[in-house]
């Protein structure tokens, strides 16, 4: 039983590994954008830009091979999605930051006024339910044209 799940979400699977590879050189590009911006802007600031640049990274991966197998629309189309969906994801990410510097700053400002909670509530938090919520997403409206090759099956979502 546990092989037939296995050959049964191959696909899925090797998407979702793909998926975390981008995203993970992803991660290390906003981690990095942010720490150094940080000081100089600000923690909201620094978290949109980083944010932005990350997913534009992350935009020609996604594209050209996580889901290279799959029939293509117009580029205008998918980076058009594709923006409004890291639009949606930078939201999440931002409402978690700012919860935990703005809102739980303001009743423990010496646990959550520092450099250590804004990367927890940002690269852990922020980006882990944002990084559900996009690949969801990509997957679903942007990326969503059948394999190539393989006969078109309705998409789980």
């Amino acid at each position: 039983m546990p092989l037939r799940l296995v050959e049964r979400f191959r696909h899925l699977l090797a998407e979702l590994s793909k998926f975390g590879v981008v995203g993970g050189a992803a991660y290390v590009v906003d981690l990095v954008v942010f720490n150094l911006l940080l000081s100089p802007v600000g923690t909201l600031p620094a978290s949109a830009i980083s944010t932005v640049l990350a997913a534009t990274g992350a935009f020609v991966g996604n594209r050209y091979w996580t889901w290279r197998d799959r029939e293509r629309s117009s580029l205008t189309r998918e980076y058009s999605l594709y923006f409004l969906f890291n639009l949606i994801g930078l939201g999440i990410t931002l409402a978690v930051v700012w919860l935990s510097h703005d809102v739980l700053g303001s009743v423990w400002p010496e646990v959550f006024h520092t450099r250590l909670a804004d990367n927890v509530a940002k690269m852990l938090f922020g980006t882990g339910i944002a990084s559900v919520f996009r690949f969801w997403a990509y997957r679903r409206f942007v990326f969503s044209g059948p394999v190539v090759g393989e006969p078109a099956r309705v998409q789980a979502g």
